[in-house]
């Protein structure tokens, strides 16, 4: 690296747009998709990169793998392969908690290094709540111990971890801007994180073994959880209990010409889920449909208070079902609960905004916010991340708002039919596409879609099931990001940081600024994406091992695994953003236990990359 670099406007310009990202990121005063965009036309606007390398992003081998696994990871669920993961736990644990517990960490842990970490969270978290619901133990628990185990595992591999995945695209940046003469650095095989991957999974699979009854102890566990999906659970939680029941609306009702959103507004109505007028009847009927004489109305509630309203309006309660008997099968509708994704369209919209009657067919019926839970006036509740909504709908409409992937379905409900006829097939394919990364000296990109294009031509998904199965808003922001990482580099910004942080600490020894290194990292990741900070911080780590005559390798690694271990903010990662609503966790929860799981995987991180790859 070159002595005496001086700060330059090109530097300055990359620093302020760092600046900003950071900013916006913690703020979230504009999407972080928007936020990448704008990254990315402010570099070519102000030519900090090429035109040409602008847009490499889009088809670099972090976003193609990111991709492809995410197919892949749809695939392995649709065929029921996780479905048998849960059977497999309950038959190996025999009810005991502890075996419960280890066996769901060890196996997600596992799974993580193969299967997107996100994706991975939002498939097993159905399956965590069969499991709670058949042996009585508390889903908080479970859901938190599970969501950590995620984390620790998705080092194994340079596949399920978006750092990871973007590191050999960093490292190839870095190469193209080395002085002549400077040796290349290589970039990183499939597995060749494993070794710093397995210590990391262990450490963290004993550490929950051992603490977890602690640091969620028994009095805790009395919170609003979701044991079971029963209607005493849903009474107890939300207060929605009693029956559903028909009224059939007279001529002299003054419910008539008023539409369902007006009838709601009505003092102690009960929960509308049905209508219907002529011959035509819907379950989730939408605010602006109106009601007529002879309209029936299938409301829920308790019988006394839908008889007291019944004679106020005129209505006739009728004695049995009658119009809805087929609607209201379990097996085609019922209750459920689902959580807001952090990637979802729904956040800061209200669910009158979202008119998700009309729309998915889905009536909101609850909203549970930490401790607090919304009965009255839904409509005008701004939805968030990681909140958990009490609906009710058709099981084909639900299944269908899920694909959308802004909402995570909690419940166990009739999906539609499985692929169990093609699990081997899925699983062939992916076992292929693990050993071509592997075996072979084909990119991580060719191999893992080689893996998804073979269960898409084996009929494992088809292709709109395939764009479903991927998270846009990730791949979107990964891809816009990505030059800035670049532009620091071309820049010499991150030389320059290098040339600073050397003037403080080049008496240090190379563990002391690894730690360093690794701490304003994992700090970093807490408070903006994880993805942002490794952009930010590998080309810097990469240029301060360069001067100080270190494995460049190593430091870059690791800035990618310390941005890894985000388990202190839920907000900051959306594995622990996805349980967080469904297990009741409170800010605390996350603190005391990710605090020490924090420093115990930085420590062993440290001594493990040191051990495996030296200086």
């Amino acid at each position: 690296m070159d002595a005496g670099l001086t700060l330059t406007t090109n530097m300055a310009l990359v620093f302020g747009l760092l600046g900003f990202t950071v900013l916006m990121l913690v703020l979230e005063w504009i999407r972080a998709d928007v936020v990448a965009l704008l990254v990315i036309v402010t570099i070519g606007v102000t030519r900090l990169l090429p035109i040409e390398q602008l847009f490499q992003g889009f088809a670099g081998n972090a976003v193609m793998s990111l991709i492809a696994v995410m197919i892949m990871g749809a695939g392995l669920d649709r065929t029921g392969v996780l479905g048998k993961a849960a059977a497999l736990i309950l038959r190996l644990a025999g009810g005991v908690e502890a075996r419960v517990s280890f066996y769901v960490n060890a196996m997600v842990g596992a799974m993580s290094s193969v299967i997107q970490s996100q994706a991975l969270s939002a498939l097993f978290l159905p399956v965590v709540s069969r499991v709670s619901a058949r042996t009585g133990i508390p889903l908080k628990r479970l859901l938190l111990p599970m969501a950590c185990a995620i984390l620790c595992g998705t080092n194994m591999t340079m596949i399920s971890n978006s750092p990871l995945i973007l590191l050999n695209d960093l490292i190839s940046s870095t190469n193209r801007n080395l002085p002549p003469g400077a040796q290349t650095i290589e970039p990183f095989s499939l597995f060749a994180v494993a070794p710093i991957g397995i210590p990391l999974l262990i450490a963290g699979l004993a550490y929950l073994a051992f603490f977890t009854r602690r640091l969620l102890p028994d009095e805790e566990d009395r919170q609003k959880v979701t044991p079971g999906r029963t209607e005493t659970y849903f009474a107890e939680t939300y207060g929605i209990d009693g029956e559903v029941v028909e009224l059939l609306v007279t001529a002299d009702s003054p419910l008539v010409g008023m539409s369902i959103g007006e009838v709601e507004q009505l003092r102690q109505a009960p929960l509308i889920l049905a209508l219907k007028s002529g011959n035509e009847s819907r379950v989730a009927p939408p605010g602006d449909q109106m009601i007529w004489v002879g309209s029936v109305l299938g409301v829920l509630g308790k019988r006394e208070a839908i008889a007291d309203f019944a004679n106020t309006q005129l209505c006739q309660v009728q004695a049995r079902m009658r119009n809805f008997t087929e609607l209201f099968n379990p097996t085609r509708a019922g209750i459920s609960e689902v959580v807001v994704s952090p990637s979802s369209r729904w956040i800061k919209k209200t669910i009158g905004d979202l008119r998700l009657r009309k729309t998915f067919g889905i009536s909101v019926l609850a909203v549970n916010r930490g401790e607090q839970v919304f009965r009255e006036d839904l409509r005008t509740v701004e939805l968030r991340a990681g909140d958990t909504l009490v609906l009710h709908s058709m099981w084909r409409d639900l299944a269908q708002t899920a694909r959308t992937k802004d909402i995570v379905v909690v419940t166990d409900y009739p999906k539609e039919e499985q692929r169990p006829s093609k699990i081997w097939h899925a699983v062939a394919f992916f076992g292929l596409a693990m050993g071509l990364g592997l075996f072979t000296n084909l990119s991580l990109a060719v191999a893992m879609l080689i893996g998804a294009v073979g269960m898409l031509l084996t009929g494992v998904l088809d292709m709109d099931e395939a764009y479903g199965a991927i998270n846009w808003k990730t791949i979107f922001t990964l891809a816009c990001l990505i030059p800035l990482g670049w532009a620091m580099d071309s820049t010499g910004a991150a030389a320059w940081i290098a040339q600073e942080v050397l003037r403080y600490l080049g008496a240090w020894p190379q563990w002391g600024m690894q730690v360093v290194i690794a701490v304003i990292a994992l700090t970093l990741a807490q408070v903006v994406s994880n993805v942002g900070a490794a952009v930010m911080m590998v080309p810097m780590a990469i240029n301060i091992a360069l001067a100080s005559g270190a494995n460049p390798a190593v430091y870059a690694l690791i800035v990618a695994v310390s941005t890894s271990n985000v388990f202190i903010i839920p907000s900051a990662n959306p594995v622990m953003m996805i349980i967080a609503g469904p297990g009741g966790y409170t800010a605390r929860d996350f603190v005391r236990v990710g605090v020490p799981l924090t420093v115990l995987m930085l420590v062993v991180m440290l001594v493990a990359v040191n051990l495996v790859f030296g200086r």
